[in-house]
């Protein structure tokens, strides 16, 4: 019976794959920037949801009631907005870090560093896109002299409650994930369940016509997976 070596336990000094020279240890600041992103994520989904005004049944498709009731959840936009670009930003930090960890422990030929980082890329372009329209329209709606167009607001409306809930990216980098602990033995097993399942669900809901519903599945797999990772990290 064969044993696959999981290095999120091992110990020691760290050393270059090419020359054997020792290496700084890994620090942690990528992988707490990896769950400040998955909970700020959470958090701008929540938000997003409460801007409902377009989805109330109550308004019926009447643009001026959906602008005047949407004027009213200006905290609700601000929230969202900060939420979202902590998350962005985060999600930077924790991409770049993810890549150079999977580098370390992958083979020297693996293309898994390089999906999960596009992954999480894809995730901060559509979070970036998802809140570039909340300045106009908080100030807008804010505004007593009424110079938003009525049906520019249903736009905004539908548009903040399905862009940034485009998480179907990050279920790519799951995957990666899964590969690299099942296949290559790069972290532990669990770690890969995990990473398939919650994985494969988000990247069906990527291609099917329900994406923005992966703002649902990938928040959680990043909250999951940063909290795991954090723990392996403090024990190298």
């Amino acid at each position: 019976m064969s044993t696959t070596l999981d290095p999120s336990t091992a110990s020691g000094p760290h050393r270059d794959a090419g020359t054997g020279a020792p290496t700084r240890p890994p620090g942690r600041v990528w992988v707490l920037a990896g769950l400040g992103a998955g909970l700020a994520g959470i958090a701008s989904v929540l938000a997003s949801g409460m801007v409902d005004a377009v989805y109330d049944p109550a308004n019926g498709g009447d643009a001026e009631a959906i602008t005047d009731a949407t004027a009213e959840l200006v905290p609700q936009i601000l929230t969202f907005h900060t939420a979202t670009m902590v998350s962005c930003a985060l999600l930077v930090v924790f991409a770049a870090g993810l890549h150079r960890h999977l580098q370390r422990r992958t083979h020297p030929d693996s293309i898994v560093p390089g999906v999960a980082a596009i992954g999480l890329v894809m995730v901060c372009v559509a979070q970036l896109l998802g809140a570039g329209l909340t300045t106009e329209f908080a100030f807008g709606l804010s505004d007593p002299d009424d110079v938003l167009v009525p049906e520019t607001v249903v736009f905004f409306g539908h548009w903040i409650g399905t862009i940034p809930w485009l998480w179907g990216g990050i279920g790519l980098t799951a995957l990666a994930l899964a590969s690299a602990a099942l296949k290559q033995g790069a972290f532990s097993r669990w770690l890969g369940w995990t990473s398939l399942v919650l994985g494969g669900l988000t990247t069906v809901l990527l291609v099917s016509p329900l994406q923005y519903m992966a703002g649902m599945t990938g928040p959680i797999w990043l909250v999951v997976v940063s909290a795991a990772l954090l723990r392996s990290v403090r024990r190298s």
